[in-house]
């Protein structure tokens, strides 16, 4: 347990349990299932993104999603983190922090100009997670459903 690789198509069902776990997204019924399948299958082909994964005998129990954003005011990309997540079961053991670390590392090779995630008001653990390993509030995050 604990090496940190690039996700494969091979990982997409342990993902969504992992995604689900979160409560996104969701599946409704099948057809749902299968449209995030596709779109998981999408974001590892996409070479503005990527998933890192971290696996306990073979299966799936962290992962971290990242995509290089060109920003119009800036000369290099940002990284931002859509998803993080570690499964319950496995939290508290290093396993958020290697895939942050890991993140880090892809950032820092691909010239980004800084990281950034989004944490729901609700999750204070993970908030306090993220300032221990340096990262500070920068902003306040709005959204408008439609």
């Amino acid at each position: 347990m604990g090496v940190v690789e690039s996700a494969s198509i091979n990982d997409i069902s342990d993902m969504l349990e992992l995604l689900e776990e979160l409560g996104r997204p969701k599946p409704e019924d099948k057809s749902d299932s299968e449209f995030f399948r596709y779109m998981l299958k999408r974001y590892i082909e996409d070479s503005d993104k990527e998933i890192l994964v971290v696996k306990d005998d073979s299966k799936v129990i962290g992962m971290a999603s990242m995509m290089f954003l060109t920003r119009l005011n800036q000369k290099r990309p940002e990284l931002y983190i859509p998803e993080l997540i570690v499964s319950e079961k496995h939290q508290r053991k290093g396993l958020g922090k290697m895939l942050i670390d890991s993140c880090i590392k892809q950032g820092k090779e691909k010239n980004c100009h800084r990281i950034r995630l989004e944490s729901g008001n609700q999750r204070t653990d993970s908030h306090e997670f993220y300032k221990k390993i340096g990262f500070e509030q920068s902003g306040l995050s709005f959204t408008k459903s439609l």
